[in-house]
């Protein structure tokens, strides 16, 4: 049996250059960060005696013979993708909901994909487990989703990703002392605003047409630099904020299903109660909020916004792990033996374990 743990993430500046149709063309790079909030994935190989070859439960059960089968896109293409050739027990927990824009979804296939190759006896690093993460849900399952979400679910910690035109990515770790680190987290507050929604539908709002938005992209592109100065320089981190309010105003005008009146209601409102700036988390649309504010004004921005879950969190700087790992009864031959010799043959290779 294997646990995995993949965590969620935040993203500050850069997304929408993360896209292929974007980056492919005229580069890209993000801010963003890994949180203590996780995708949990456990796997085994399925004992020989159900009816079903590979059991998967998430917010639904599925039992079925074949791959094909599968309904879960993801988790029918990394089985495909990894080749396991017997059966699969599959199961997933979430600390944050799904459709949030916490990177779920992403945070699932790397999870899969590194428990699934842990099964195997395989040890894939953290590029190879992004970049299979990238491949399975934007060339496989054919998802509208950028290329941030699987580098930071796999490689962790506070990162400057940066996305070339020849499709190589490069992670650059944010080097900060302890106390900027934590000054930057003690500013930071998360808010889940109850919308669900899937984020390749408003993705796919403004990817189809990203190249008439080359003005706010390339501001959003700059903002990634300018923040990280901010950071390193020492200067007062509220202008970090301030480039968050900056990045979120340009992030709306790329498509009408950014926001909503809701969402416009709890950002003003975050603001009037003392938040510099803030954004929605991914896409856009709803799931959580990202607000920088003082920490003086937090009790004020929870009493303002008291209708919505808040969720504190921290950095984590660990990625994609293996958290789990027992070793299994091998019951292979006892597999190839039923498909000839259904009962009978199990059963004589049980005895002989015996």
């Amino acid at each position: 049996m294997i646990v995995s743990r993949t965590p969620f993430r935040v993203s500050f500046f850069g997304g929408g250059t993360d896209y292929p149709a974007w980056y492919r063309e005229h580069g890209g790079a993000v801010l963003a960060a890994s949180i203590d909030k996780y995708c949990y994935l456990t796997c085994r190989y399925l004992p020989p005696f159900f009816e079903h070859r590979y059991r998967i439960v998430y917010s639904n059960i599925e039992m079925v013979r074949s791959i094909d089968e599968i309904r879960h896109p993801a988790a029918r293409e990394v089985l495909r993708f990894t080749g396991i050739n017997r059966g699969v027990e599959i199961h997933h927990d979430g600390d944050l909901p799904a459709r949030s824009g916490m990177g779920s979804s992403c945070a699932f296939t790397v999870g899969l994909l590194h428990a699934l190759h842990a099964l195997k006896g395989e040890m894939p690093s953290k590029h190879q487990l992004a970049m299979e993460s990238i491949h399975v849900e934007q060339d496989l399952v054919k998802e509208t989703v950028g290329s941030q979400d699987q580098v930071l679910a796999a490689h962790g910690g506070l990162n400057r990703v940066a996305f070339h035109p020849n499709g190589e990515i490069t992670v650059h770790p944010i080097t900060l002392t302890r106390e900027r680190i934590q000054e930057l987290s003690t500013h930071l507050m998360l808010f889940y605003s109850g919308i669900k929604r899937t984020a390749a539908d408003v993705a796919k709002s403004y990817v189809e047409h990203i190249g008439e938005k080359k003005r706010q992209l390339r501001i959003m592109r700059d903002m990634v630099d300018e923040s990280i100065s901010v950071l390193n320089s020492g200067r007062d981190i509220v202008h970090f904020g301030e480039l968050l309010h900056e990045a979120w105003l340009a992030k709306r005008s790329l498509s009408p299903q950014v926001t909503n009146s809701h969402v416009d209601e709890i950002y003003e409102g975050a603001r009037a109660a003392g938040a510099v700036g803030g954004k929605l988390i991914g896409a856009g649309g709803g799931g959580f909020m990202l607000l920088f504010a003082p920490p003086n004004r937090h009790d004020a921005i929870r009493e303002r916004l008291n209708k919505l879950l808040h969720v504190p969190f921290q950095f984590e700087f660990n990625g994609s792990q293996i958290i789990f790992m027992d070793h299994e009864v091998d019951y292979s031959a006892a597999e190839s033996a039923r498909a000839s010799q259904p009962l009978q043959a199990f059963r004589e290779l049980t005895l002989q374990k015996a």
